[in-house]
């Protein structure tokens, strides 16, 4: 079959990685792509946004299978497009998409699922925002309402931070996406991610992860989209990964059914783990990126299959098969991320990098200039490595990125040990 991945990132890297190496797949195309990508399919100039121009190369290729990557696309509606146009796709619609579309839908959604997360209130205003902050004690999570491209949520120690950081976001620093807030308890635990396979009620766990969001060692310094992810997370197995399925994504889609709006391809929750157990950080409605490249390395069985079969609508209970051990993923990010980014510096090391066994080198933010592989964004790669147990994966991926190198990288040195976040 054809498949077209849409989207540039590392996530879609690997999601193209694993589904060129189905036996079913005969051609996967990519838009826009990366160069990485460019390696094993075929890309095409069409940015994510572009949903007329994405429906029409779905057309002109003709695929049997879209998978949809990030989420902007999603929420304004491509799924929807191109099951209007015939055409079979993995995500979910416009409608599904607004769990990740807005933080406050989401609260209410969890709150009506009965599903443990953050006591919350959502604001428009300053005072309201000022009444918020006090009702926390100041300890608090400041978040946009909106997409915001990883970087709408600020994690505030007081409540002088949080008052900040809220005048800025309802002042406009983030668009539209700021709005509206939602100011939420500051809970206290290491994080885990769970994503699932789902269409309707069914849904079919991914291996869990662990994404190491903050910038710094030790999750010091500001949020950034991920700088790495081990899988499995440390301390979950996979029969608590699975319990997780039940409690938290089951009740959800359970409740999307009953507003009809079901749900069909990947949701995934952002979890803290608690002294009173797992409650909801967030959910995403597509493949996490970095845990998509720590997860799909680690899968034991074609992938392929499961996607069809939520855009067929066929999809049951079920689990998938894993690969024993661990997998880390390490980025590596240009000078000046988060806060801004810088392209066209030229990259070495990294097919030397990729040869290793057991290791992958996704491309996140990388271009071709006068032939040359260069940096074209804030994540330029992800660095994955295999190993028996965690320690293993994480000194393989560590061995690996150290054979990369261009001017300004910067990496974490802690990704995949018992640092937090």
């Amino acid at each position: 079959m054809r498949v077209l991945v849409v989207g540039a990132g590392g996530r879609e890297h690997a999601l193209v990685s694993v589904i060129s190496a189905s036996p079913l797949c005969l051609e996967v195309h990519a838009a826009p792509g990366n160069p990485g990508i460019a390696l094993v399919g075929k890309c095409h100039p069409i940015k994510v946004d572009d949903i007329a121009g994405q429906v029409a190369l779905a057309r002109s290729l003709a695929v049997d299978l879209v998978v949809v990557g990030p989420e902007v696309p999603l929420v304004l509606g491509l799924a929807d497009e191109l099951r209007a146009a015939g055409i079979r796709v993995f995500g979910p619609s416009a409608a599904a998409a607004h769990v990740e579309g807005s933080k406050a839908f989401t609260k209410e959604l969890l709150e009506a699922a009965g599903v443990d997360t953050a006591t919350a209130f959502t604001v428009t205003t300053l005072d309201e925002a000022h009444d918020a902050i006090a009702k926390l004690g100041g300890r608090c999570v400041v978040k946009a309402d909106g997409l915001a491209a990883g970087k709408g949520v600020v994690i505030c120690d007081d409540a002088a931070e949080a008052e900040q950081a809220a005048q800025e976001l309802l002042d406009g620093a983030l668009g539209e996406a700021g709005t509206t807030l939602v100011i939420e308890e500051r809970m206290e635990g290491p994080e885990l991610s769970v994503l699932a396979l789902c269409h309707g009620e069914a849904a079919v766990p991914l291996p869990s992860a662990r994404d190491y969001k903050r910038i710094g060692e030790g999750g010091t310094g500001p949020n950034t989209g991920g700088m790495g992810a081990i899988s499995p997370a440390p301390g979950v197995s996979d029969e608590e990964a699975q319990q997780i399925v039940e409690t938290v994504h089951k009740p959800i889609l359970r409740e999307l059914v009953r507003r009809g709006i079901p749900f069909s391809g990947c949701l995934y929750a952002g979890l803290m783990l608690t002294a009173t157990g797992p409650r909801v950080l967030e959910f995403n409605v597509r493949f996490g990126d970095p845990e998509t490249e720590a997860v799909l390395p680690r899968l034991g069985e074609d992938l392929l299959p499961f996607l069809m079969a939520c855009a067929d609508g066929t999809l049951q209970d079920g689990r998938l098969r894993t690969i024993p051990g661990a997998a880390v993923a390490v980025a590596l990010a240009s000078r000046g991320y988060p806060a801004s980014s810088e392209s066209g510096t030229p990259i070495n090391g990294v097919s030397e990098a990729g040869s290793q066994r057991d290791v992958a080198v996704f491309h996140a933010g990388t271009a071709i200039v006068d032939g040359r592989l260069v940096t074209a964004g804030g994540r330029v790669l992800a660095v994955t490595a295999r190993g028996a147990d965690g320690a293993a994966a994480q000194a393989a991926a560590y061995a690996a990125a150290a054979k990369i190198a261009f001017d300004g990288m910067q990496l974490r040195r802690d990704i995949g040990s018992d640092a937090q976040g």
